[in-house]
């Protein structure tokens, strides 16, 4: 026989509102420790900026290594004195062309002063380096003495004119001789108005304000 159960039961059990399921609150710490990240990262992000305004400490340190590296101090210094050229003025040409990083160029450019092979030839020949290769130029001791070597003889060939001779480090001084020649000469020459080519004239540019950061930045290591 079946069971039954007595109607008082059964109100008693259908008549019992349903149990709700308890609300599980917040961890009291989860909000607080989102602040203290928070404010961890706006103190990261502000001693990175003021690392990189002001470059002081081991974090301005390696900031600067980063968007102004030096390498190789000791030739430059060498062939700065060799050449009587301003060491800040090699380490900028040297940034601006390389990054200070070995490489080939799709026109064939190598090393870390990006020299042609026909320059190279040329330095080799009226510097008498009568074994020289063309291998040579990865080497950084050669790279920075024909660069350096190149970069004097144009100071020369322009009066002395660091602007002039950078731009004509870039172009090539063929182009630049018209350039002058097109300006009156050399004192008359304004790179905004007489450089016709926008990447020749960011290059001096770039050139010439990296010559004022290496002085300041590195004047220790460069001698200066």
């Amino acid at each position: 026989m079946p069971t039954t159960t007595s109607p008082s039961r059964a109100r008693t059990r259908t008549g019992s509102a349903p149990r709700r399921p308890a609300r599980r609150g917040r961890p009291r710490g989860r909000g607080r420790g989102r602040r203290v990240a928070a404010l961890l990262v706006a103190a990261a992000l502000g001693g990175f900026a003021y690392a990189v305004a002001t470059g002081l400490g081991p974090l301005g340190e390696a900031v600067q290594e980063i968007t102004l590296p030096l390498r190789h101090e000791d030739i430059i210094r060498q062939q700065a004195a060799d050449k009587d050229i301003d060491s800040s003025l090699i380490a900028a040409v040297i940034y601006e062309e390389s990054r200070f990083r070995d490489q080939t160029s799709h026109a064939g450019a190598r090393g870390l002063m990006q020299i042609t092979p026909a320059t190279a030839e040329l330095i080799a020949r009226e510097s008498g380096g009568t074994a020289f290769t063309q291998a040579d130029l990865a080497t950084p001791q050669v790279n920075i003495a024909y660069g350096s070597y190149y970069l004097r003889y144009l100071l020369d060939r322009y009066g002395g004119d660091t602007e002039v001779a950078v731009a004509a480090y870039n172009a090539g001084p063929t182009r630049v001789d018209h350039w002058v020649e097109d300006a009156g000469g050399v004192d008359d020459f304004e790179a905004a108005e007489h450089i016709p080519y926008p990447e020749t004239r960011a290059y001096a540019d770039n050139v010439l304000e990296r010559e004022r950061e290496y002085r300041k930045n590195y004047a220790d290591e460069l001698g200066l």
